[in-house]
């Protein structure tokens, strides 16, 4: 435990706890983006054109289950348990301003995706959008959707604004560790076209998490619009 200089109520220069810079975690942490990263484009590029219709298909779920289960176990590995103040699992200690700060985040998302989507469609290049609607495999899009909309961005929540936020605070100012978090989350998804948008999202969730201290905002704006995405797809 590393100790910082406080001032007393008789003003004496106190030494005050605070936790030390944990650089092994970090440096795991760095690991696991870039490798997401890597296997992110090396899929986009190796792995061809992704069917049509993949969120109607049981090995979709299956397959998604799998992968985010394993990013589950290592934030947990790398964070030594369910560190909740470290992966800032908390309730945000000013709930209406948080709910507020959450509406802002989640506007500025919807604009800055309809501008970019105007140029670079990072829905097409990413194929998991559905062309329409087929209620013959409602089931298995529905357990697709299930996981795009809350397994997702729980997890990717953790690993992003939680985890990597918490982790590269401890070494950098909020800005730098949003935007490293924000860029990281974006390369992780494989996309050429799609990174403007997807870095946008991040780093705009990056500063909501900085904002209210919590990732629950963000979990929660993460899973409105992905589901409002899959909505619009089916019914549009």
């Amino acid at each position: 435990m590393r100790e910082a200089g406080g001032i007393s109520s008789d003003g004496l220069i106190e030494p005050v706890a605070v936790p030390p810079r944990q650089s092994g975690r970090l440096a795991a942490w760095i690991a696991l983006a870039g490798i997401l990263a890597l296997l992110g484009y090396a899929g986009r590029f190796a792995g061809g054109e992704p069917p049509d219709d993949v969120l109607y298909l049981w090995s979709t779920f299956a397959g998604a289950l799998v992968q985010y289960t394993i990013m589950l176990v290592l934030i947990l590995v790398i964070a030594h348990g369910f560190d909740r103040r470290l992966l800032a699992f908390e309730t945000p200690e000013r709930r209406l301003r948080a709910v507020g700060l959450a509406v802002v985040a989640l506007i500025v998302i919807l604009i800055a995706t309809g501008i970019l989507s105007q140029f670079l469609d990072a829905g097409d290049e990413q194929g998991l959008v559905p062309n329409g609607w087929d209620s013959s495999r409602a089931l298995p899009f529905l357990a697709n959707a299930a996981v795009v909309s809350l397994v997702a961005p729980f997890v990717e929540e953790l690993l992003y604004r939680g985890l990597g936020f918490g982790l590269l605070r401890q070494f950098v100012d909020p800005w730098p560790a949003i935007l490293i978090t924000g860029l990281a989350f974006g390369l992780a998804h494989g996309l050429v076209l799609g990174l403007p948008v997807l870095s946008i999202f991040g780093i705009t969730l990056g500063w909501l998490r900085w904002k209210t201290g919590s990732v629950y905002p963000g979990m929660c704006v993460h899973a409105l619009f992905n589901a409002a995405a899959l909505a619009a797809a089916v019914l549009t």
